[in-house]
């Protein structure tokens, strides 16, 4: 290809370099569509060749640059009547990529583990996990080989291939810890000591098995309506022994007591010496003997005294209740 140039009267003024009309043009940017690069894909108009395969381009979400020089070596070898116009004349080529999704990752992880004994519903955590990235277009299927499951640890080790349309298979070692699951109610705020638990206390949360040391309420209406003893913390399974009927008889309260001899129920009054739910057994006072009694609570200021302790003196005044057959 020679040069033109133009003449200004009879002085030489500066060469231009005009391509011929059916010269090749450089692409200076191209968006690739797989794992190959051809010649076409460097120069538009490339000629016979423009099919010829170059060799393997960037992985997806990469991208190579085509300088000056090596354009023009190329453009030689596969006869592009080309020509670079200076040393910044570049190309470069990019393959879309996107990270694989994550929930498609230990959606494969987790069927392989179910097919070892894993709870269809367990946890799965891989620390530090970055998704390989794969073309933007067409379908990535994740698949899991080489599984090595430790239940009693919570342990994983897997490969983890990835293949899709036009792109070339990607594989990557993984480790991560997975653990058995149960949906246990627990307090949403924290719960003071004494507090009745209601419906809006409460909610229902995974929780890892093996965080739980004790036996906890399993379901929201094992604690509705139940008095804590302790303060309880938000998120935390709520022990059972923490739990009790709400409070029917305080400390200090009169209280109406009741003893069986036989078919026979005397009453009486007396004092709570501590406080004390429906089927506690707490200390009241006889107000007219002072003995001191164990009874158990039956409602609000009424308790039972327990059988074999000291009979209640009944009240002097005629009324107290004799009852036959209780």
């Amino acid at each position: 290809m020679k040069p033109h140039y133009l003449l200004l009267g009879f002085a030489l003024i500066a060469p231009l370099c005009i391509p011929p009309a059916n010269a090749a043009v450089l692409k200076t940017r191209t968006t690739l569509h797989g794992p190959q690069v051809y010649l076409r894909d460097l120069f538009e108009d490339a000629g016979a060749n423009a099919d010829r395969l170059l060799g393997p381009g960037p992985g997806p979400g990469g991208r190579i640059v085509v300088e000056s020089r090596q354009l023009k070596a190329i453009a030689r070898q596969y006869d592009v009547d080309w020509e670079p116009i200076s040393h910044a004349d570049r190309a470069v080529l990019e393959w879309p990529g996107r990270p694989l999704e994550r929930e498609a990752v230990l959606a494969a992880v987790r069927a392989a583990l179910v097919a070892q004994g894993a709870a269809p519903d367990c946890d799965i955590v891989i620390p530090g996990f970055n998704p390989p990235i794969v073309p933007v277009a067409g379908a990535s299927a994740p698949l899991i080989t080489q599984l090595e499951f430790d239940r009693d640890l919570g342990r994983f080790t897997a490969m983890l291939s990835v293949t899709g349309d036009g792109m070339e298979p990607i594989s990557t070692r993984l480790s991560g810890e997975v653990a058995d699951v149960i949906e246990l109610p627990v307090a949403v705020t924290r719960l003071t000591a004494g507090s009745i638990a209601g419906p809006d206390d409460i909610r229902m949360v995974r929780v890892h098995v093996t965080s739980v040391h004790t036996e906890v309420a399993r379901d929201p209406a094992m604690v509705i309506g139940m008095q804590l003893k302790l303060q309880m913390q938000a998120g935390v399974p709520i022990p059972l022994s923490n739990l009790m009927q709400p409070t029917q008889i305080n400390r200090g309260d009169a209280v109406r007591l009741q003893l069986q001899v036989g078919d026979l129920w005397l009453t009486g009054q007396g004092m709570a010496l501590e406080s004390g739910a429906v089927g506690d057994r707490i200390r009241v006072r006889n107000v007219s003997s002072q003995a001191v009694l164990e009874a158990e609570v039956i409602k609000p200021g009424e308790v039972r005294v327990m059988p074999g302790t000291a009979p209640i003196t009944t009240q002097a005044r005629s009324g107290t209740a004799l009852a036959r057959g209780g």
